[in-house]
């Protein structure tokens, strides 16, 4: 049975309401299973008029081609990975395509500068992401941990997985959702290091992330991890790889 469309009014009541309050920072990430969705026009008119939010795109069909050649073809997991980034980035430009007030950014510089010309930054990950130590080239890794990399990264403290599938529960061990393939078996890892709090939801639940960006609530699942594992998780970059990341931002605040 299909989702019944999202209510017109109600995004525009929500974008009206998004744009007159200043929010903490949420990284959103959009499965790339959205791509077919009717719901994905909903997600992509809430979120572009929310500036407190950066949008991490998945892979979808363009990440699937990415696997589909390599099982024909046998090329090896550096060359996937690469290709699997550039794959979310294909992704992330038809969002863009398709939402105005989105805008690619690709270091923090850029999304920096974008969320300042009152645009939301969508990340294109190769450039951050390629070649760091802590990511490796493993399909284990997806955009999952790479959106909680990122909001490590940023800063970011709340970290959101917009999924096809929902999830039932109040709250749910990360582990939980990486056993039942809802997540990628990496991405409990990252989410610790990432020190961010994290949530899952549902396409068709858009409404709730609409009250949660206006302060009002939370949204979805709560995404949890045993305080023992907390307590000694190590950040999610390393000193040299934070000092380069330090200085794309200060760089972006001298623009």
């Amino acid at each position: 049975m299909k989702a019944p469309p999202p209510n017109s009014a109600a995004v525009a009541a929500a974008e009206t309401d998004l744009a007159r309050q200043p929010r903490p920072l949420w990284i959103v990430k959009l499965g790339g299973s959205l791509a077919e969705s009717a719901q994905l026009k909903a997600w992509l008119a809430l979120l572009a008029a929310a500036a407190g939010t950066v949008i991490v795109p998945g892979g979808g069909p363009f990440a699937d081609q990415v696997r589909a050649a390599q099982q024909q073809s046998g090329f090896d997991d550096a060359t996937a990975h690469h290709m699997a980034l550039l794959a979310m980035e294909q992704y992330g430009r038809m969002l863009c395509g398709l939402q105005p007030g989105l805008a690619p950014a690709a270091g923090l510089a850029a999304i920096e500068r974008t969320r300042r010309a009152g645009l939301v930054p969508v990340w294109m990950p190769t450039r951050l992401a390629l070649g760091r130590p802590e990511i490796a080239a493993t399909w284990d890794i997806t955009s999952d941990s790479l959106a909680a990399w990122l909001a490590g990264a940023l800063g970011g403290r709340r970290l959101l997985l917009v999924k096809s599938v929902d999830v039932a529960d109040d709250s749910i061990p990360a582990a939980a959702l990486a056993r039942r393939g809802i997540v990628d078996p990496a991405f409990p890892q990252f989410l610790l290091r990432s020190g961010s709090e994290a949530w899952c939801i549902g396409a068709s639940r858009h409404a709730e992330m609409a009250a949660a960006l206006r302060g009002a609530a939370t949204a979805g699942t709560r995404i949890t991890a045993p305080e023992s594992a907390r307590s000694t998780s190590r950040p999610i970059v390393g000193h040299d790889a934070r000092a380069n990341i330090g200085a794309d931002a200060v760089r972006a605040r001298q623009r």
